[in-house]
């Protein structure tokens, strides 16, 4: 079977009134060593607490995507930050998860469903530190704390360079055994690396996700498409006062590439 954009029948755009920023995280731990690499993908759990704290001071709520989707479709308003994190680390249980039980606050952490229990094998060509991955105990644990599992494929492929067979059941199989494990639908897809073509997006669509994040940086305006959400990078050196200015103003929309 091939894909290509013009098969992409149902094309659905966000109607949000205001941007909405997507926030994504990866490790929320210590950093390792200066000088390890893709160190700025860590965010202390100190820093992350004082994040969300800091979120819920100032009136938002931070919402998994499928609570996020009524307001990306312009269905409700308010003063919503979407959460999202990538790869499901087990420290996101551990450190993420009590942080946002007690603000009240639900995200979506995306996890390779061939992975789980295991490590970011994909980094070690990289020379990126091997960090232990969520079982499916713990993604149960996770989504029994109010949070929502999304996919990241079945193996975190790289899917430009991957046959569209290939692409095509990586998706799928994701998708499927994620669902398997925590038995409740998965519909939220993020493509790894941020890399991805149209036929991809076809993809997502056919297979049923709602919504697909990527890397592009900026916030989510209206007529955005909902397979191709753009977020707002948090990083180890993010401090509070960018950490506002990503959310509450045009700062990444001008990163937009």
């Amino acid at each position: 079977m091939t894909f290509s954009a013009i098969e992409r029948k149902v094309s659905t755009f966000s109607a949000n009134r205001r941007p909405i920023p997507v926030l994504v995280y990866h490790q929320i731990s210590e950093a390792p060593a200066k000088g390890s690499p893709f160190r700025s993908l860590y965010v202390a759990p100190k820093t992350f607490a004082r994040q969300i704290a800091w979120l819920k001071l100032l009136g938002y709520q931070g919402l998994s995507m499928s609570e996020l989707a009524p307001y990306l479709r312009g269905e409700r308003s308010g003063k919503v930050v979407g959460i999202t994190f990538d790869d499901g680390y087990q420290n996101n249980l551990t450190h993420a998860l009590p942080v946002l039980i007690k603000h009240g606050f639900s995200s979506t952490c995306y996890a390779v469903s061939g992975l789980l229990g295991q490590t970011n094998v994909w980094d070690k060509p990289l020379g990126i530190a091997q960090t232990p991955l969520m079982t499916g105990e713990e993604l149960r644990q996770w989504v029994s704390g109010g949070q929502e599992i999304g996919s990241h494929t079945h193996q975190h492929v790289n899917l430009p360079t991957s046959a569209d067979r290939i692409s095509h059941q990586e998706m799928m199989t994701g998708k499927t055994e994620l669902e398997s494990v925590v038995g409740q639908p998965v519909q939220h897809f993020c493509y790894p690396y941020g890399h991805y073509e149209p036929k991809h997006v076809t993809m997502a669509a056919e297979l049923g996700f709602v919504t697909a994040t990527t890397t592009q940086r900026s916030r989510c305006h209206a007529h955005t498409d909902l397979l191709q959400i753009p977020r707002v990078p948090v990083l180890r050196s993010t401090s509070l006062p960018v950490f506002w200015l990503k959310i509450a103003t045009a700062y990444e929309d001008r990163r937009k590439k």
